[in-house]
C-alpha cells in the first residue's frame, strides 16, 4: 500500500472510531509503520475524527520528526510495541470507555485482563495486559511496556486507556473494537457468575486459527 493510501486509511478509520465514540475528544491515536522503516502517526491534540492526511506526523527510522504536524505525545508508547513485536505494523491507542473502566477494576489480573469470554475475544486479542498508571506520554511506559516481552499484542493502561498493536491497521482496529466490546461484556456480567470458555475450547481455537497465547491464569 502506497504512503498516500496510507495516510488516507489512518483519516479513514480514525474518522469511524471517533465517530462511534470510541474516544472523545483529542483523545487516541493511530500509527502504521513505513517500508523504509519509519512510520505515519497522527499529530498531538488531533481530533481522530478530523484528521488531514497531508498533515500526518512522518517520522523516520530513528523516531524523529521528518515532516506534517508534531507528533502524539505517545510517541514512547507506539515505539515499545513496534521494538517488542516484530510482526506489528500498526498500532491503535484509544480512550474507549468500557476499557478504562475495565481498568480501574480492582480485580483485574495484570496477566490477563479479561477472561476468555467469546471466541473471537480469543482470536482477535489473544489475551490483554494491564499496566499501571503512568501520565500520558510518560517515557517510562515504554519500559512497562518493553517488560510484556512482546507476548501480547493488546495491553490496558491503567486509568488510561487500551493500547492494541495489528499486522495491518485495518486488524489493530477490529481487535480494538473486539476488547472494547469483551470490556463491555464483562462489565454487564460482572458479579452474575457467566460461563466463560472453558480450557479446551480455548485450546481448540488456538490449534484451529494457529494463535500465539501467552501463559496466564485467569483468578
Amino acid at each position: 500500500m502506497s504512503e498516500t493510501r496510507i495516510r488516507e486509511e489512518i483519516c479513514r478509520l480514525g474518522r469511524s472510531l471517533f465517530e462511534r465514540g470510541l474516544t472523545p475528544g483529542s483523545s487516541g491515536n493511530i500509527s502504521v509503520k513505513l517500508d523504509d522503516g519509519g512510520w505515519l502517526v497522527t499529530p498531538t491534540n488531533a481530533s481522530l475524527g478530523f484528521l488531514d492526511p497531508a498533515r500526518m506526523s512522518r517520522l523516520g527510522p530513528d523516531g524523529r520528526l521528518v515532516s506534517g504536524d508534531a507528533p502524539t505525545k505517545e510517541v514512547p508508547l507506539h515505539t515499545a510495541l513496534y521494538q517488542t513485536r516484530s510482526a506489528a505494523r500498526a498500532v491503535v491507542h484509544l480512550h474507549s470507555t468500557h476499557s478504562v473502566a475495565l481498568s480501574m477494576l480492582p480485580e483485574i489480573n495484570p496477566r490477563t485482563a479479561l477472561p476468555p469470554m467469546t471466541a473471537y475475544y480469543v482470536m482477535k486479542c489473544g489475551h490483554t495486559a494491564l499496566v499501571p498508571y503512568y501520565r500520558p506520554g510518560d517515557p517510562a511506559v515504554a519500559d512497562a511496556i518493553k517488560g510484556l516481552a512482546g507476548k501480547y499484542s493488546s495491553v490496558l493502561l491503567a486509568n488510561h486507556g487500551p493500547v492494541v498493536s495489528g499486522d495491518t491497521l485495518e486488524a489493530a482496529v477490529f481487535a480494538m473494537e473486539e476488547l472494547e466490546e469483551t470490556a463491555k461484556l464483562y462489565l454487564l456480567l460482572r458479579g452474575l457468575n457467566p460461563r466463560y470458555l472453558s480450557p479446551a475450547q480455548v485450546e481448540d481455537l488456538t490449534k484451529v486459527f494457529g494463535l500465539e497465547l501467552p501463559e496466564h491464569h485467569h483468578d
